[in-house]
């Protein structure tokens, strides 16, 4: 019950105010949504659009949502099945989230991930390690990526 009544205001709230460059809207039923989150300006992901899956676990707000890319994403923190290494995406101790947080919060905190990548934290390492090492080649990869699966 409380899951629902939280869900549908996130949602209506996400509706009226979503935060610059995210959308989010159900998926059919209230436990299974997606969003979308502009790539940012002055980034590899700019002009591109990034499709999520998020499914809401049952024990919503105490447990954090699933949250993957269903678009294929070039980043050291996010792996090639969409899964995003995130410590808000986890429960403590190992993570942060917290049932003060919400959806909006999360899609943000992806949006930023985005913008800055955390290399020390990798899903990919070989990514990771251009990232670190080869800047120049890991911008231009990921440029082409967002144009190949992310272009409008």
């Amino acid at each position: 019950m409380q899951r629902a009544s939280r869900l549908t205001r996130e949602l209506s709230l996400l509706a009226t105010e979503p935060p610059p460059g995210i959308t989010c809207w159900q998926n059919g039923q209230l436990d299974d949504l997606r969003a979308q989150i502009l790539g940012g300006a002055d980034t590899p992901y700019e002009k591109g659009i990034f499709n999520l899956e998020i499914i809401v676990p049952e024990r919503y707000p105490f447990e954090p949502p699933k949250i993957r890319f269903l678009t294929p994403i070039y980043h050291p923190n996010i792996d090639s099945a969409g899964r995003i290494c995130l410590d808000v995406l986890k429960l403590p101790p190992k993570g942060a989230w917290r049932p003060s947080l919400n959806i909006s919060t999360l899609l943000t905190s992806i949006q930023l991930l985005m913008a800055e990548p955390n290399p020390d934290d990798p899903l990919m390492a070989d990514i990771s390690s251009e990232y670190k090492y080869n800047k120049q080649l890991f911008l231009l990869n990921a440029r082409e990526w967002t144009a190949k699966y992310a272009g409008q």
